[in-house]
């Protein structure tokens, strides 16, 4: 791979790929094949196993396992010779990527990424690993070693490799059980489970390492809301505040890290996704609808300020994550020296911020692979900021106009480093989750132009990532849209379409969700055993096509189609939508009754079942401005069983012929008009924002 007479490396394959990952690796010696029949034939015809390697672009171990052996000449032979290597993106085909994170549970009862499994030549995975050294360490083996003990068993005991494969597959293949509807006592049981594990000190749940989780917030606010627990609420504002006031939480220029390598929020993973931005952005705007609490609504608007501001395409579209390293330095764009913040600040306001802060010379940052104080800072707050207003004789408003003057100037210092790597891919199922977070806020806070950011990246997404049969793409990046689109493609934008229709009150939006819903059922239900598939069936490169049902960094498909199917059945009135819901619910049943708190978001959807849900009809009369107010009233409460639809002189008719039992609900006397409707009748009309939250709040 080496380019003797220039002294320049030779580029791959890899150098025709769209994705900034595989492009990163265009430059290695390793002789890389992207994941399709090219390398799938000279594996069979050259009876080489198959070394599949699975990241992404803002991976940092993927980055230090590239630096270590990739980039490595001796690793690279050995790779090379041995094997057929194949590197591939796994937020470009997640369906690959899950298939062989399943067998690397299998096979090791672990994983993550860089996920390097070895396969057979028909693509059977035998052997699992996640990051390791290019050199034996400690006693465990590096990946000299482990390739070169693979090969030899490859010649001396093949069948063993191969039972050992099968066995994989037959596990991973395995058909879910199907049990009868969830009952109300599922919700108990996750409630309890969090309890269980939810740190009181802390926040959050488990030890560290600590991932932000946002679908167990929203399952508790729910919670609460139909059982009057409070403890659920509380649970949720104290793991809130502790991240918002961490280090996982990026004071100067907003947004939320990847997770907490601690257990107390300080010391970030730095890498920022987008799917993070969405959900959190969501749980802290829900919380803020639930505590009136103004902190979780600001944070919310910084959040999103930030999504706006750096992963936001001039199409419309959002980009997927930042990485965490910058000049192979882990979080080196969001450190500081004690020093560089005293030179940029007044005396005043650093003799402030440094306790706030807490900045030391010898740093708060501790370099997590050796264990050494760099001499750099995190930035968070080590106490809440009414202590520390309180501690330094300052009132409240005085030390957040002096920590948000120090933020500023911070802030223009840090844009002058060199940034980190923006992953520009445009993925359809995060843009979903990031539309219906900015529809929320357009509700929440009665500001139309989150509802305009939201809109054009849905007009972009359906615009222009599609196949030529109608079908959603995946991926989008430099004016290309590819790859056939996943379940959670289709599930997490008919999400956000539904949320920006409750932001627009448009039935084009509406409408738009329901013919995708339509194409979602079509392409991925399983008519036999119920349950969407998680790839389309055009996709015949897996050796199973699998269904997730599994909550984890992000919710699963099946778990968002489960809210969706429960609220277009509330926004349509067609019944047709409710009886897939159970249909689905049955499968979550034996799933539950292991382990509850692993299926929270659909634990969501499912307190709609058992909450008090409504459909409420607003029909616009002579004097609009009620109108807007009895809209205004039910965006800014906290009404998550509640759908609303929004009857216009110009929109009657196309809302009729999307639910039909809008069409004969009609203003009273020329006033603005709401007709509330649970699942089995729908109250008399009224006519007072106090008669409409009354009939909600029932």
């Amino acid at each position: 791979m080496e380019d003797e007479s220039s002294g320049n490396r030779k580029s791959n394959r890899l150098e025709r790929e769209v994705s900034p990952y595989l492009l990163q690796h265009a430059k290695n010696p390793v002789d890389w094949f992207p994941w399709g029949e090219e390398a799938f034939s000279v594996a069979r015809e050259s009876d080489r196993m198959i070394f599949l390697s699975i990241g992404y672009a803002t991976c940092h171990w993927c980055h230090v396992m590239e630096r270590e052996s990739f980039e490595d000449p001796e690793v690279a032979s050995v790779l090379n010779r041995d094997y057929v290597p194949i590197k591939l993106d796994r937020e470009e085909r997640p369906d690959i990527d899950q298939l062989y994170m399943a067998a690397s549970q299998a096979l090791s009862g672990s994983g993550g990424w860089p996920l390097n499994v070895v396969l057979t030549p028909d693509r059977k995975p035998f052997f699992a690993m996640t990051y390791v050294p290019r050199e034996s360490r400690f006693g465990s083996p590096g990946i000299l070693d482990i390739l070169a003990g693979i090969a030899r068993m490859w010649k001396e005991d093949r069948e063993k490799l191969i039972t050992s494969a099968d066995l994989v597959v037959r596990q991973i293949g395995g058909e879910m059980e199907k049990g009868k509807a969830p009952v109300r006592s599922a919700l108990e049981a996750g409630f309890e489970s969090l309890l269980l594990n939810f740190d009181r000190v802390n926040g959050g749940f488990g030890l560290a390492p600590k991932f932000p989780l946002p679908h167990n917030l929203f399952f508790l606010l729910r919670y609460a809301r139909i059982s009057s627990d409070e403890r659920a609420v509380r649970m949720v504002g104290q793991t809130l505040r502790s991240m918002i006031r961490g280090g996982i939480w990026d004071h100067i220029g907003y947004g939320l890290h990847r997770y907490s390598t601690d257990s107390r929020w300080q010391v970030p993973h730095f890498e920022k996704m987008l799917y993070d931005q969405a959900l959190i952005a969501l749980a802290l705007i829900e919380t803020f609808q639930v505590t009136g609490d103004t902190s979780f609504g600001r944070a919310a608007r910084q959040c999103l300020e930030f999504v706006e501001r750096e992963m936001t395409s001039p199409e419309g579209g959002f980009y997927s994550a930042q990485d965490a390293d910058t000049r192979g330095e882990e979080g080196g764009y969001y450190l500081w020296t004690r020093k560089e913040i005293e030179d940029l600040l007044p005396e005043k306001i650093f003799s402030v911020v440094a306790d706030a802060w807490h900045l030391t010379t010898a740093g708060n940052f501790i370099d997590p692979v050796t264990g050494d104080r760099t001499g750099k800072n995190i930035i968070y707050l080590t106490r809440a900021p009414e202590d520390l207003a309180r501690q330094r004789g300052m009132s409240l408003p005085e030390l957040e106009s002096l920590l948000e003057s120090a933020r500023a100037t911070l802030f223009t210092a840090r844009q002058a480093r060199e940034r980190p790597l923006t992953d520009d891919k445009v993925l359809t199922d995060w843009n979903g989750l990031a539309i219906t977070a900015f529809s929320r806020a357009a509700r929440a806070f009665s500001e139309r132009r989150y509802a305009d950011v939201a809109g054009k990246a849905a007009s972009f997404i359906l615009g222009t990532m599609r196949s030529g049969d109608g079908g959603l793409l995946h991926r989008f990046r430099n004016d290309r849209a590819g790859i056939n689109g996943m379940a959670a493609d289709y599930a997490f934008l008919v999400y956000g379409l539904t949320e920006l229709y409750s932001a627009t009150y448009r039935p084009d939006v509406l409408s738009a969700a329901l013919e995708l819903q339509l194409d979602f059922d079509a392409r991925f239900w399983d008519k036999k055993k119920t349950g969407y598939f998680s790839s389309p069936p055009e996709n015949d490169d897996l050796l199973v096509r699998q269904k997730e049902f599994y909550d984890g960094a992000i919710p699963s498909a099946n778990s968002v189609a489960f809210t969706n199917l429960i609220r277009l059945s509330h926004l349509t009135g067609d019944t047709v939508y409710e009886k897939r819901a159970d249909s689905l619910a049955k499968i979550y049943t034996p799933l539950l009754a292991r382990s509850p708190a692993a299926y929270t978001f659909f634990l969501s959807g499912l307190t709609a079942v058992f909450g008090p849900a409504a459909s409420v009809v607003i029909v616009t009369g002579d004097d609009t401005e009620v109108t807007d107010d009895m809209t205004r009233a039910l965006d800014r409460g906290f009404y998550p069983f509640t759908v609303v639809l929004r009857k216009t002189p110009g929109t009657n008719e196309a809302l009729s012929e999307i639910a039909p039992f809008t069409r004969e609900m009609v203003s009273a006397g020329g006033k603005a008009t709401s007709y509330v409707c649970s699942t089995k009748s729908c109250s008399k009309p009224v006519t007072s924002i106090g008669e409409l939250l009354a009939l909600v709040e029932k």
